[in-house]
């Protein structure tokens, strides 16, 4: 199989090209990408996606509630009023995002992504479509260094971070081993009455969840499960929102929506607010 993404040849006049991508090595991005069905990964993503899905079929299923939740997430912090947004972690993107889902009960909301895949990067032009009233930027930094999207112009020239902001956190902190530090570092710069909202993989409840985290691990890509006590310590000094810390499915559920089991998904759920 090549290594080109999927569908695709190397094309000397593709960015992408341009970049070294490392397909030699799994990236989380690119393997989320090829189990949601999309064509930007690479054949050390698909090997990766191939072994866990064979471990636990259900990790789309999961993956899909997570992307419901992110939305549920977004339409609820607009009702609250905000209308700053700070995607970190965003990942290869997926309509409808963020901005898509905030714009467009907000025309007005400003959003920023964050991300450190250069095929992202490669991507962002589909971030940056934002209605004529609001305003949508794109920011490469890693979200283990904190100060370097801190620090980043962009973020001053976009928000005002005098004024409430809304961090998401979607699917990303399992791959960081200091989330604590990495969570007080973001809020500490925020306006009272910011808000941080995360879905965080755990062991809790998937059994099959210790698998997947072991596969992942072996194949280049650290990532650390968190039982509910850690997720909620990672919350410290914030106002929790209701309903808590939950399995995804049961945060604010839509009207009409079909629950899922406890066991369908991997994840917990969180919302909250500085103080």
């Amino acid at each position: 199989m090549s290594d080109a993404p999927q569908g695709t040849r190397p094309d000397p006049q593709n960015p992408l090209d341009q970049i070294d991508l490392q397909t030699d090595r799994p990236h989380s991005a690119r393997v989320y990408d090829y189990i949601m069905g999309g064509k930007d990964n690479y054949l050390a993503d698909r090997e990766t996606a191939a072994t866990v899905l064979a471990d636990w079929p259900g990790l789309r299923t999961s993956m899909l509630a997570n992307r419901a939740c992110m939305h549920r997430m977004a339409r609820y912090l607009t009702s609250l009023g905000i209308r700053q947004f700070i995607d970190v972690g965003t990942g290869i993107p997926s309509s409808p995002n963020l901005h898509e889902v905030v714009q467009r009960t907000a025309p007005d909301a400003r959003v920023i992504y964050v991300d450190n895949d250069p095929i992202v990067l490669a991507h962002a032009r589909a971030l940056l479509t934002s209605t004529p009233e609001g305003r949508t930027a794109y920011i490469q930094a890693d979200m283990r260094s904190p100060e370097s999207l801190l620090g980043d112009p962009v973020l001053d020239d976009v928000l005002d971070l005098s004024r409430p902001v809304a961090v998401t956190l979607i699917a990303v902190l399992q791959f960081v081993e200091d989330a604590q530090s990495l969570m007080e570092a973001i809020v500490e710069p925020l306006a009272s009455g910011s808000y941080l909202a995360i879905t965080i993989p755990t062991g809790d409840l998937a059994p099959e969840s210790r698998r997947l985290a072991n596969e992942y691990t072996r194949r280049g890509i650290p990532m650390y499960l968190r039982d509910r006590a850690e997720v909620e310590r990672l919350l410290t000094g914030l106002e929790v929102l209701d309903p808590g810390v939950v399995p995804m499915p049961r945060w604010h559920p839509a009207p009409g929506d079909e629950p899922l089991a406890d066991t369908a998904t991997n994840m917990y759920a969180a919302a909250a607010r500085k103080p």
